[in-house]
């Protein structure tokens, strides 16, 4: 028997739904826009990096309630037909202005405007919020995390340890715009073509009688691409046997590419194996760190100058654990033409459609500040960069949208420029952002 799965359409709180009726039997159709921001930072984040703004728009152009969602709707009894006729027929028809996806942003930011009849932009409020919400949190904890390393390659372990495998996958493609190189995750390859990584499972080991055997044995099958797991029983003694492995692969013209260490000391347990590997003529044996890494545990060992060549990252990066979620919200600022706002203390908005501009040093090119104004407002200074463009009009796609390796670079150019006040681990600085005296 099938069961019936929902669409993307149906990620929606019911209030929007109930508000689309009575928007339209009060005659309040008329357009809005809605800007989507952060209200605060999290603990500890200079900035955030915008991520999910590629999901966002192939949600919003291929927006539909199937006939399936539309029985749904009708069985629960609290929809009229005049609700359910409008639905059968729904199509994104309006507009959208956004930064740049990879692009660091602050407090009050819009990163996403919405302008459309006010019942479509209501509608896509929640998956809206949820896409750009999670990949964002997503890719700033991975930058955070490649900044730590200090040029130590970062690889994405954190599939089976995410909240569900779409979070999964998100995680994969937003740890690859913040910079990770790569990820365990197939279906993340297949998806994004993000470059999977991977060496071995403890069970592997334990399945052969001896750790020698089981190396061996996966060598024989991956003689040029293997990375061994040496602290299945003791750390030195798998060094020891993967040491008698590489030499057996330089005999026949291959090459080991690395060991993992995946448990204790590994400031100290790196010691011993970069000694031990340097002794016995493989210096090229890269010594890879798992086990628990975040942003933290890595600059520990950057400080104390471990000799870890790349880290794989896996439970305390795939749900963003020190900074879960963030404040971001959907608000309408525009109604009918006219400017709206909240006055609400401590959820005040601003009105209106608006730009952010991008003030930079003349002598290094880092950010200075941002400035909020209304969209139409002039430049505040001669080197400010306006984030926000048009990127749909119509429901339709503005251009080709960049590929997942020019969100990357835009991603690692753009934390370039960022004050190291920012990018600090703990009590970071954020830029800071004005408001025009429109705006106030």
């Amino acid at each position: 028997m099938s069961r019936y799965v929902p669409s993307d359409a149906l990620y929606v709180d019911l209030y929007q739904l109930t508000m689309a009726q009575a928007y339209s039997r009060s005659g309040r159709t008329a357009e809005a826009t809605f800007s989507l921001f952060v209200r605060t930072l999290p603990p500890d984040r200079g900035y955030l990096l915008f991520a999910g703004l590629e999901d966002v728009l192939r949600y919003l152009q291929s927006l539909r309630f199937t006939p399936e969602d539309l029985d749904y709707l009708r069985s629960t009894g609290q929809f009229g037909d005049d609700l359910i006729e409008y639905l059968a027929g729904f199509r994104f028809t309006g507009s959208v202005r956004a930064m740049a996806e990879g692009t660091p942003f602050f407090v009050n930011e819009p990163v996403i405007e919405v302008t459309a009849p006010v019942i479509e932009g209501q509608i896509v409020e929640t998956f809206l919020i949820n896409q750009v919400n999670m990949a964002s949190l997503f890719a700033t904890k991975a930058a955070r995390i490649v900044w730590a390393a200090a040029g130590g390659g970062v690889t994405d372990f954190a599939a089976r340890r995410t909240h569900g495998t779409d979070a999964g996958n998100k995680f994969a493609r937003a740890s690859y715009i913040g910079g990770f190189v790569g990820t365990s995750n197939v279906a993340a390859d297949a998806l994004y073509g993000i470059p999977t990584i991977g060496t071995m499972a403890h069970s592997f080991i334990t399945s052969f009688e001896t750790e020698l055997e089981a190396f061996r044995a996966y060598t024989n099958a991956f003689p040029d691409t293997t990375t061994l797991l040496v602290d299945t029983y003791d750390t030195a003694g798998g060094v020891e046997a993967a040491i008698t492995v590489a030499q057996e692969l330089e005999a026949r013209g291959s090459r080991l590419v690395g060991v993992r260490l995946d448990s204790g000391d590994l400031n100290q347990l790196s010691r011993t194996a970069r000694k031990m590997l340097d002794a016995a003529g493989l210096p090229y044996v890269q010594i890879v760190a798992s086990g628990g890494l975040d942003e933290f545990s890595i600059g520990a060992l950057v400080t104390a100058r471990a000799p870890i060549s790349a880290y794989g990252v896996g439970t305390l990066a795939g749900v963003s654990a020190d900074a879960p979620w963030s404040d971001t919200v959907y608000k309408q600022v525009r109604y009918g033409g006219c400017p709206v706002a909240k006055f609400s203390p401590g959820k005040a908005t601003y009105p209106g459609p608006k730009q952010v501009w991008r003030c930079f040093d003349k002598s290094d090119g880092r950010i200075v500040h941002d400035h909020l104004t209304t969209a139409d407002a002039e430049p505040p200074e001669r080197i400010a960069l306006p984030l926000l463009g048009e990127v749909m009009r119509d429901g339709t796609l503005v251009g080709e949208l960049p590929s997942l390796e020019q969100v990357r670079e835009r991603a690692r150019g753009e934390l370039g420029r960022l004050p190291i006040s920012a990018l600090a681990l703990s009590g970071a600085t954020p830029v800071a952002v004005s408001v025009s005296d429109e705006l106030k």
